[in-house]
């Protein structure tokens, strides 16, 4: 079963999230979310397997966060396209596997997910 894995190259997490993967033999879909951003669909399939709600994933600390949206109310559509917009603002790393997706912070939660 394929595992996709919504990667930043510049995260430390991110990139102990894939080694992970690579240290247990998954077959691995490498997503760079910041070069080929998320689709609506995407994201909304995204939240909907993680059971969360959009600031859920949201990069609260993110200067684009900081400076644009704290302390704004938006619907879950608005926050969507917000991601869609910045993508920088996506919690990283995110595994997909099957039906269920996790965000693989600390890293050995995505072991969790394959076990």
């Amino acid at each position: 079963m394929k595992t996709i894995i919504y990667h930043n190259t510049r995260c430390s997490k991110s990139r102990e999230g894939l080694c992970v993967l690579e240290e247990m033999g998954a077959d691995i879909e490498i997503r760079d979310y910041l070069m080929v951003p998320p689709t609506y669909e995407e994201l909304d399939n995204l939240l909907n397997l993680l059971k969360a709600k959009p600031l859920d994933i949201i990069r609260q600390k993110e200067p684009i966060f900081l400076e644009k949206y704290l302390g704004k109310k938006r619907t879950r559509k608005q926050w969507i396209q917000s991601m869609m917009k910045y993508p920088i603002l996506i919690e990283r790393p995110i595994v997909v596997r099957g039906n269920q997706a996790i965000v693989g912070r600390p890293p050995s939660l995505i072991k969790d997910l394959l076990a």
